[in-house]
């Protein structure tokens, strides 16, 4: 693998901390995924935050917390009515929303994956609160890798593969370049082709020129890349665009969802405009 694909993905894990404080402080997580690193971050930057949502209508938190809704109410509805009896988290982070999911539905199988530091450190908070089982697990995994213990085959060769499975990913998609990241969609396609039904929910920032904040949004991307010293490229420039990307990856059924739109069904104030992040659900 080239040497700068392999420091791309190094700059993903930094970044669990602040939304890891986020979720905490919106009620969405325990103490225990609040890290004395996340509140410093979230402290440092609260002016810059405050002066995007005055000034610029830019509301980072809700932002963050829309993707986050939205994912869980799609992970909600195909467990409850899609069948989903194991999902795997990729890039989980300080994300508690496997805690939640195993806690909340006894008969399903919960596999969060990261890379091998921050998987350490999540499967450590985990243990440390009694809340690892034989359902709930976590493993290492690099999505750059193409074979060996960290790659997607090692990771899914864990599974069910008799039994619907549901992938997700948040936090991750905007780390990277478009043909990085699409050639990690096309390897999972392949992997998810091998269950009799799956399906991948992710978000992203799309490249969207015509949004009446996209000025705002280019200088919160430029923002985000400098606090993670990487770059955070947009991809795709509306729904029509994501859905043929997906699709030219392996997957053959793409939904794009705009959280801002289920503001009211999230719990969530009213977006003051179209939101500038977008949800998709894709199945192979």
């Amino acid at each position: 693998m080239p040497e700068r694909a392999r420091a791309s993905s190094a700059h993903i894990s930094p970044s669990a901390h602040y939304t890891g404080y986020v979720w905490y402080r919106h009620r969405l997580a325990e103490p225990a995924f609040a890290t004395a690193f996340g509140r410093c971050v979230h402290g440092l930057l609260a002016p810059i935050a405050w002066g995007a949502r005055v000034g610029f209508g830019l509301d980072i938190e809700q932002i963050l917390l829309q993707r986050h809704l939205q994912i869980d109410a799609r992970l909600s509805a195909a467990i409850e009515r899609g069948g989903v009896r194991q999902v795997v988290e990729i890039a989980c982070g300080l994300s508690p929303r496997g805690r939640r999911f195993a806690a909340r539905y006894p008969e399903l199988r919960y596999l969060e994956a990261d890379l091998p530091a921050m998987a350490a450190r999540k499967r450590l908070l985990l243990h440390a609160q009694g809340w690892l089982d034989r359902r709930h697990r976590v493993r290492a995994v690099d999505i750059l890798a193409e074979r060996g213990g960290n790659s997607l085959a090692a990771l899914f060769a864990e599974l069910n593969h008799e039994e619907p499975v549901l992938v997700i990913t948040e936090g991750l998609v905007n780390y990277f370049e478009l043909p990085l990241i699409e050639s990690f969609w096309t390897r999972l396609a392949g992997e998810l082709a091998r269950f009799p039904q799956a399906s991948y929910l992710t978000e992203l920032y799309p490249d969207l020129r015509e949004h009446p904040r996209y000025r705002q949004l280019r200088w919160g991307v430029e923002l985000i890349g400098r606090l993670t010293r990487g770059s955070y490229p947009l991809h795709y420039r509306n729904a029509e665009e994501i859905i043929a990307g997906f699709r030219r990856c392996g997957f053959r059924r793409v939904e794009v969802f705009d959280p801002s739109l289920d503001s009211a069904a999230l719990g969530l104030p009213p977006a003051r405009s179209a939101g500038l992040v977008r949800v998709v659900q894709a199945g192979v």
